[in-house]
C-alpha cells in the first residue's frame, strides 16, 4: 500500500487552483457578490420607488396597518394611488383620504355613496370592504383632487417597517457599504496569480 503517495496526491488536488476547494471558494464569492448586488439594487429601487418618484410621477404610497378592506388589501401591503379630480369619484372607488374625526389619519376605504354637504361641496361616506358597515362620518372632498386606489404590492410595508428596527438599521447602515465596498473590490482587483488555471493532464499529483 502507497500510503504516502496517496496522502499526497490527496493534499495535492486540495491545493491545485482547479480543484474542488478552489471552485467552492468561486462560487461562494460569485454567490456572495450576487447576494450583495441584490441588496444594493432592492434598497435603491425601494428608495427610489417610495421616497424619490413619488414628487415627479405624482403617485403616493401609504401602508395599510389594518384588515378593514381584506381580502383586496391585507395589513402590511402598500398601497399606490393617483390623485384625480374629485368630480370623476363615483360610488365604488377605493380612496385614501383623512376622515373628519378623531387624529384625522388617512384612510384607504371604498366610496358607499357620494352626497352634497348644507354648503353645496361634495361629500362621501365610505366603508371597509370587510367591516359590517359603513364608516360613521361624511368626509368633505373640498380640494380639488382625491388619491385614488391604483394598485397594491403585497406585503411590502411589513418589510419596511421591519428595516425600520434599530438592528436592521444598524445592519443596513453599516453593512451594506461593506459588502458594496468587498463587491467592488472583488470585481475591480485580483491578486496576481490567483487567476484559476485548468489541472493539467498528468499532472494530478505533487512531484516528490
Amino acid at each position: 500500500m502507497n500510503t504516502a503517495n496517496d496522502f499526497h496526491d490527496v493534499a495535492a488536488i486540495a491545493v491545485q487552483p482547479g480543484g474542488r476547494p478552489a471552485r467552492f471558494k468561486t462560487s461562494a464569492r460569485k454567490a456572495s457578490s450576487a447576494a450583495a448586488t441584490t441588496v444594493l439594487i432592492v434598497a435603491v429601487a425601494a428608495l427610489l420607488f417610495l421616497g424619490i418618484a413619488p414628487r415627479f410621477l405624482g403617485y403616493q404610497t401609504t401602508t395599510m396597518l389594518t384588515g378593514s378592506m381584506a381580502p383586496m388589501i391585507n395589513p402590511g401591503d402598500v398601497v399606490v394611488t393617483t390623485p384625480v379630480p374629485v368630480t370623476d369619484i363615483q360610488v365604488g372607488d377605493v380612496i385614501t383620504y383623512n376622515i373628519p374625526v378623531e387624529d384625522r389619519r388617512n384612510v384607504t376605504h371604498r366610496v358607499a355613496e357620494i352626497v352634497t354637504d348644507p354648503e353645496g361641496r361634495m361629500a362621501v361616506r365610505t366603508m371597509g370592504d370587510a367591516n359590517p358597515g359603513r364608516d360613521y362620518w361624511t368626509a368633505v372632498l373640498d380640494a380639488p383632487n382625491v388619491d385614488r386606489y391604483a394598485f397594491t404590492i403585497p406585503h411590502l410595508g411589513t418589510a419596511i417597517r421591519a428595516l425600520r428596527e434599530p438592528l436592521a438599521q444598524n445592519t443596513l447602515r453599516y453593512g451594506v457599504p461593506v459588502l458594496a465596498l468587498w463587491m467592488i473590490v472583488g470585481i475591480w482587483w485580483k491578486k496576481p496569480g490567483s487567476e484559476e488555471r485548468p489541472a493539467e493532464p498528468g499532472n494530478e499529483a505533487l512531484r516528490q
